[in-house]
Formats: structure tokens, C-alpha cells, sequence
């Protein structure tokens, strides 16, 4: 059965190597997937390929939504 999950990610992204300067973000996502453990792992794949330079994602799901 497919759920649609909240999911939210933490995102870091270095903008200069040199200094250790980086911007950090949330994205949230509405994944519908099978388990907590899939909606996670799709809304990683979605986050690196929305913010390509990020170096860090932290995926936490947070609610069922249906």
C-alpha cells in the first residue's frame, strides 16, 4: 500500500572550500512511497538532484500524510 509522506531535508552547501563558507537549507518533499525507509532514500535522490553542490543531507521523515 502507498502512503504519501512529509519528508524534510537539511541541506549544507559549501560555497567557498578555502574559508569553510556554506549556506544551509530545508527543503520538504511529499513523497508517496511504501515505507518510511523508501520515502526517505526518494526524497534523498530528489534533494541531491534539485541542490547538485550540496555536500550534506540530512533526510528526516516527519509525517503520514495519507
Amino acid at each position: 500500500m502507498v502512503h504519501t509522506f512529509e519528508v524534510l531535508v537539511d541541506i549544507k552547501e559549501y560555497t567557498d572550500q578555502a574559508n569553510n563558507s556554506y549556506q544551509c537549507g530545508t527543503s520538504r518533499y511529499e513523497i508517496s512511497a511504501e515505507s518510511r525507509e523508501k520515502a526517505d532514500g526518494m526524497a534523498r535522490v530528489q534533494a541531491r538532484s534539485e541542490h547538485p553542490k550540496g555536500t550534506e543531507y540530512d533526510v528526516r521523515v516527519t509525517r503520514l500524510l495519507k
